[in-house]
């Protein structure tokens, strides 16, 4: 099968979208200013859009949802301060340890159920007394959408509950939190209402080429820039980047229901084929299992016919669709399995 004339089908990530040829047309009209003196009025458009659509007082446009997280936990915390995070959250697994680098911050992680959801009690006891010997208990870390599961409306409001009952801080990892409001039909600012901070990515889903932005209230805002500033995050005209931001929100989020759409198909296909095993989808995301002898393989074949994936040191395998990827290039990806696996 050739790949002339085909373009790539990238199933990695949805990080690896590239921005439309109207988004750039936005992008490259874009007024801009200086940032660090807060003069580029598209960044301060991006910032105060997400901060109303959400029900916050101010944002914070960053280069990565890495920062927008780490800028989060150290203007809910001090030094020698901790807090409650899910064991196999991007916080705690995926972001270097930056908590506690760079802001002397320690994670208590919690093991999560299934669903991504951090249950109640393992909350309760992880909270630390008031006694010099422990770290002070802060904050509340969640994350919506967790390997693309959404985590369900009334534990959110039970979490707030609590959260509020033990005197912590709540924060959102909301990188795919359009996902999330999308497939529980709902507004966003519906399962935003429940946190004291919320970081949302402009780039995976959304599309656009760069950034995240962080919402809050002036106050934690205020001590999040300083942060930014102090990690090298400060940037001047970035309203080129914030353009793609805003062209984002008002063209590309109604259309992740089509990315959920042929995650769904695609699960369905590939679980008809001998050999692979699908664990589920969710969302954006479908997991499958192949036999590990098989995986460099697969990768390799796949390649030849333009298709990408993650290939690491389990069987477990992340597929995951994007605005880049039509329907056409899952029935490319369907084949290729189908193809390979005929083969015994």
């Amino acid at each position: 099968m050739s790949t002339i004339g085909e373009s790539l089908v990238d199933l990695r990530s949805d990080t690896v979208t590239r921005p439309t040829a109207a988004m750039r047309a936005a992008m490259l009209a874009a007024e801009v200013g200086d940032d660090v003196y807060g003069e580029d009025p598209t960044v301060n458009a991006l910032q105060q859009r997400l901060a109303d659509e959400l029900g916050f007082e101010a944002g914070l446009f960053v280069p990565s949802g890495t920062q927008a997280n780490l800028l989060a936990l150290m203007a809910h915390c001090e030094r020698g301060d901790e807090y409650l995070v899910g064991a196999d959250a991007h916080t705690f697994r995926w972001e270097g340890g930056g908590a506690a680098v760079l802001g002397s911050i320690q994670p208590q992680p919690i093991a999560q159920d299934a669903d991504g959801t951090l249950p109640l009690d393992k909350i309760a006891a992880a909270i630390k007394p008031v006694d010099p010997h422990f770290a002070r208990t802060r904050v509340l870390a969640l994350e919506n959408t967790w390997w693309g599961r959404t985590l369900p409306l009334d534990y959110l409001q039970a979490a707030h509950q609590l959260a509020r009952e033990r005197g912590l801080g709540l924060h959102l990892d909301g990188a795919r939190l359009f996902n999330a409001a999308v497939a529980c039909a709902v507004p966003p600012r519906t399962i935003a209402r429940h946190f004291d901070s919320v970081s949302v990515c402009l780039s995976k889903g959304l599309g656009a080429p760069v950034g995240s932005v962080l919402v809050g209230s002036h106050a934690l805002i205020d001590k999040a820039r300083r942060w930014r500033k102090v990690t090298g995050g400060g940037w001047r005209q970035a309203g080129m980047l914030a353009a793609g931001g805003l062209f984002a929100l008002d063209h590309h989020v109604a259309r992740l229901a089509d990315d959920h759409r042929r995650a769904a198909y695609l699960a369905g296909c590939l679980r008809e084929i001998a050999g692979v095993d699908l664990l589920g989808q969710y969302t954006n995301m479908v997991y499958v299992d192949v036999p590990a002898e098989r995986l460099r393989d697969l990768d390799a074949h796949l390649r030849a016919v333009g298709i990408r994936i993650s290939i690491g040191y389990l069987p477990t395998l992340r597929l995951v669709t994007h605005l880049d990827i039509d329907d056409a290039g899952i029935e490319r990806v369907v084949e290729a399995f189908r193809g390979f696996f005929a083969r015994g």
